[in-house]
């Protein structure tokens, strides 16, 4: 793992100075023509793709339409015919791939992505450059994981890595790459895991230094707090930063579904998604590319209040509509764009209020900048040092943090998803459900319910009751009326009080005299923790199953004893998968359990050649040697848990779902294989 951590590591890096160069040819020839590449010849390698705002300033307005209208033409095509998944800003392709394939990811992406983002950025796109190396950096270390057979938490890993190595190279930023792998990417610090995404980082910025220098992405100007008290003006401009990443998630999220509904070939909404951004830079040249100019420019303070306030809208609809329209770029530089001017906005009428005891705008758009990038990825932590490693400015970090922390509660408090995780729930996969320690709250009524209660007319006399007790397993009899709307319940406990009485009592109707009428009762979709919880607080053993919509209507019973069992067959359930998971690695693909005999067992992600087919069709045994002994579903928003079953031929395989196989070693190894 340190060897494979080390090559992607250079491969990333080579990457991203690739990438880079490639965005900076694109944009020269896009908005310079000859003069353009003769202009980024004398620059070298070094040159910073920025964005063309001085270039785009000096051109005729329908050339301000054109040419992000082309390089959408050109990228629609060459997504939708040769990689679809590099359609996006590419970190939520990989946070898929992490949880529901295993971290694989396929080899053409590093090629397709780079070229399709590259066009896009070097167009006018308003888009950042940090997705697509994630991507391509992800993909880098995928292919070479998957090359080296590597097991599933292993391969995970090297998907962490890729993702560290292209954030590392492309900010200069070792220690946030490495954490945004770790707390994004993986979505956790294990230290196995950890170490070599840190090794990966750390190259890759060497290697990146080498080609392109050490210096922060962005001049900043002097910085410090003025008065202790400011540090309620920075709280303001948190909470204002949360509200303009709820308002930049939504909008993107609701123009991707509009997108998406449109009868228009997928091929060539890039086309038009980029003519809209045109229109809107007619205007605003400021929404094309990365907007490096416009931020730097905030950091100074050099833009009035009125168009920073403009900029905000423009830019959320200018980069929702590139991404939304099948664009390739990054969301990230432009959550950086609205950081700047947000902060600037705020921080001109704070400071024009308090100009005393605030900074200038300047400080609050430094500070606005992570804490929106904070609160549009729901990771507080990557943020804070993201901005420091950009700028390179210790003196930020206590106004940062307060900031950061006050965005992202706020952005947590109005969206659950981040902007990566937004698109992944459309899809129906939920990467912040966990499975409940309660097993009994995945279980429900419907699942245990007697759909055979015992019903006693309210006329009925005492004879007939014995008769009903000594026929019955049942220990509780409910009573109905004349039309058959429950009354309540006898028990069989208040029958064994009267039985001596049976001689004076058969003919005496008593059933309307017994019944209690205060007993509880619950509806097929209650939960069997919230049952238990009633059987505990009662002295009763049996509960009327009622319908939702007509609580006197009876539909059966539940039973603690059904309860319970239900409970230990769930526990038991459990306890073998993570038992049969401590074996394999907790789902490592590849890992094998030696049977004996020349067998062995393994648990593996479903191919996607298998995938949307069931097992009958696939016919795995009679074609493979491998027997199918387990399917576990992949984690969707329909159920918290993970649901494990013994598969039946009709069961249709989908992403994500793993099998746990057994069959001859051979057979194991060509399992994989498509015939």
């Amino acid at each position: 793992m340190v060897v494979a951590a080390i090559a992607v590591g250079l491969a990333g890096a080579v990457g991203a100075v690739l990438f880079r160069l490639l965005i900076r040819t694109v944009q020269a020839i896009a908005f310079g023509g000859v003069d353009g590449l003769s202009a980024l010849a004398e620059e070298g390698l070094a040159a910073e793709a920025t964005d063309p705002l001085a270039e785009a300033m000096e051109l005729p307005w329908y050339w301000r339409i054109a040419i992000p209208a082309t390089g959408g033409l050109i990228v629609g095509p060459l997504i939708y015919f040769f990689a679809r998944e590099a359609r996006g800003h590419g970190v939520p392709e990989v946070m898929k791939a992490v949880a529901l394939r295993g971290g694989v990811i396929r080899a053409r992406i590093v090629a397709i992505k780079a070229l399709a983002s590259a066009l896009s950025i070097g167009t006018g796109g308003s888009v950042g450059r940090e997705g697509p190396i994630v991507q391509i950096g992800s993909a880098f270390g995928s292919t070479l994981g998957q090359v080296l057979r590597l097991p599933t938490l292993q391969l995970r890993t090297l998907v962490g890595c890729g993702a560290a190595a292209g954030i590392s190279a492309t900010f200069n930023a070792p220690i946030a790459g490495a954490l945004f792998a770790a707390e994004v990417i993986i979505g956790g610090f294990a230290v196995t895991q950890f170490m070599p995404i840190v090794l990966s980082s750390v190259v890759a910025t060497v290697v990146s230094r080498f080609f392109l220098g050490n210096h922060p992405a962005f001049e900043v100007p002097p910085y410090q707090i003025v008065s202790p008290l400011e540090v309620i003006p920075y709280m303001v401009t948190g909470v204002a930063a949360g509200l303009v990443a709820v308002a930049f998630i939504r909008t993107l999220n609701a123009t991707e579904i509009f997108w998406e509904k449109l009868p228009i070939p997928q091929y060539l909404q890039a086309c038009i998604g980029g003519a809209l951004v045109g229109v809107i830079a007619i205007e605003l040249p400021q929404v094309l590319g990365v907007g490096y100019t416009t931020i730097t420019a905030s950091l100074e303070g050099s833009l009035p209040a009125l168009t920073l306030a403009i900029l905000i809208v423009a830019k959320i609809a200018a980069t929702s509509i590139t991404i939304g329209s099948g664009g390739s770029g990054g969301v990230f530089a432009p959550s950086l764009f609205l950081g700047a001017v947000t902060g600037g906005f705020v921080g001109t009428h704070i400071h024009a209020l308090f100009p005393e005891a605030t900074a200038t705008s300047g400080a609050y758009a430094l500070v606005t900048m992570g804490a929106l990038v904070a609160a549009t990825t729901h990771a507080p932590i990557s943020a804070i040092i993201i901005i420091f490693e950009l700028t390179q400015t210790i003196d930020i970090i206590p106004a940062l943090m307060t900031a950061c922390v006050i965005s992202t509660l706020v952005c947590q408090l109005l969206s659950r998803d981040s902007i990566y995780t937004s698109k992944l729930r459309r899809q129906g996969i939920d990467l912040l459900a966990e499975e409940d320690p309660n097993v009994l709250k995945g279980l429900y009524v419907r699942d245990v319910i007697d759909t055979q209660p015992e019903v006693i007319p309210a006329s009925a006399n005492f004879q007939t009751i014995l008769d009903l007790v000594v026929q019955s397993d049942h220990a509780q009899f409910f009573v109905v009326d004349r039309e058959e709307k429950l009354l309540g319940a006898i028990s069989l406990a208040e029958v064994r009080r009267l039985i001596y009485e049976r001689e004076n009592l058969q003919h005496v109707v008593v059933a309307g005299d017994l019944v209690d009428r205060n007993r509880p009762t619950v509806t097929e979709e209650e939960d069997l923790s919230v049952v238990m919880q009633l059987f505990s607080g009662t002295s009763h053993d049996e509960f009327a199953v009622v319908r939702t919509d007509d609580p006197k209507s009876i539909v059966g019973t539940v039973m603690e004893k059904d309860v319970i069992e239900a409970h230990n067959r769930e526990s038991m359930r459990r306890d073998l998968l993570g038992g049969l998971s401590s074996h394999l690695g907790a789902v490592e693909k590849g890992s094998t359990v030696d049977l004996g005999g020349g067998y062995a067992l393994r648990e593996v992600m479903v191919p996607s050649h298998y995938l949307n087919q069931t097992l009958r069709d696939l016919s795995l045994r009679e074609r493979t040697g491998v027997q199918v002994l387990l399917l576990r579903r992949a984690k969707k928003l329909a159920s918290r848990a993970r649901e494990v079953v013994v598969p039946g031929a009709d069961d249709v395989l989908g992403e994500g779902d793993t099998l746990v196989v057994a069959g001859k070693w051979e057979a194991l190894e060509g399992f994989e294989t498509p015939r």
